[in-house]
């Protein structure tokens, strides 16, 4: 498998485990960026307990950086150093958690291909906090493929490559056809294998959005009655990604229909690509 080199990324070859992946321009991942150039906070973590896991990344053996988006890095300010590969590849693997970070697990539920599931959450993903672009807004830095967590359930908590390159693909191509998606920041291999049907080599994206919390955030509190809950992450999500809907005669009611227009209008921008969305459950909605 290879990834043609594309202008928006930096790709960088390897050697050793799982080299049939590293096929790409060396000179370009020589300085990867510094995490630490536009400090991390995590806004998640005043909503309580009840809403996340606290837990750090699983390291892994031998991570290596294979691609990194400098154009997006550009546009989040996070300044380029200096930096090794590898110690690009250890912040984008989770070995090393950047200042400030507060490593997390999301609680969620949702309904999935019909059936409400009220415990999933974050079994392979941590949210890593968020960083104030240039202008004002702030967007999340979420792993994915990053180790167990409470919510893994019979899961081992990893990706395999192959996946974290598809998505990290498609995003961006979503991404330049003016479509609203996550962006993918970074993949790395993780110098690990996974088990799937075969041992497949193991992968982590780093990806970005403005947010991640997901309809399922909602309903996980529903299922448990419990509206105080409920309330509060209605504030939070107002809070920081729709503020002018506190002037609203009932804001919560002005979210609502704000998430179903934006929802139908991104649906209505698939639909124009031929995009299917294959796994369109309410834990994978935002």
């Amino acid at each position: 498998m290879r990834i043609p080199h594309l202008s928006w990324v930096c790709c960088r070859s390897g050697s050793g485990h799982n080299n049939q992946y590293h096929h790409y321009d060396y000179r370009c991942c020589q300085h990867p960026f510094e995490l630490n150039t536009n400090p991390f906070k995590n806004s998640y973590v005043d909503l309580g307990r009840d809403f996340y896991q606290s837990i750090s990344p699983t390291p892994v053996r031998n991570p290596e950086l294979i691609v990194y988006n400098h154009a997006l890095g550009e546009q989040l300010g996070l300044a380029e150093t200096p930096l090794s590969a590898s110690a690009g590849a250890a912040v984008f693997a989770g070995n090393q958690v950047p200042e400030g970070a507060q490593p997390l697990a999301m609680a969620y539920s949702g309904h999935q291909f019909g059936h409400f599931n009220p415990h999933l959450g974050d079994g392979r993903a941590i949210l890593l906090g968020q960083v104030v672009r240039p202008g004002g807004n702030s967007v999340d830095i979420h792993m994915k493929g990053t180790g167990q967590t409470a919510f893994s359930r019979n899961g081992d908590g990893r990706a395999a490559l192959g996946p974290v390159l598809r998505e990290y693909l498609v995003s961006e191509a979503m991404a330049r056809l003016g479509v609203p998606t996550t962006r993918a920041l970074a993949a790395v291999t993780t110098g690990e294998d996974v088990a799937r049907e075969r041992l497949l080599p193991g992968g982590i994206i780093t990806r970005v959005a403005a947010s991640f919390v997901r309809i399922g955030t909602f309903e996980h509190f529903l299922a448990r009655n419990d509206l105080p809950s409920i309330r509060r992450l209605a504030d939070y999500v107002i809070e920081h990604h729709y503020p002018g809907l506190k002037q609203t005669e009932n804001p919560y009611l002005a979210l609502l229909e704000t998430v179903i227009e934006g929802q139908a209008a991104l649906i209505a921008q698939w639909m124009q690509l031929g995009f299917i969305h294959g796994v369109m459950n309410t834990d994978n909605m935002s």
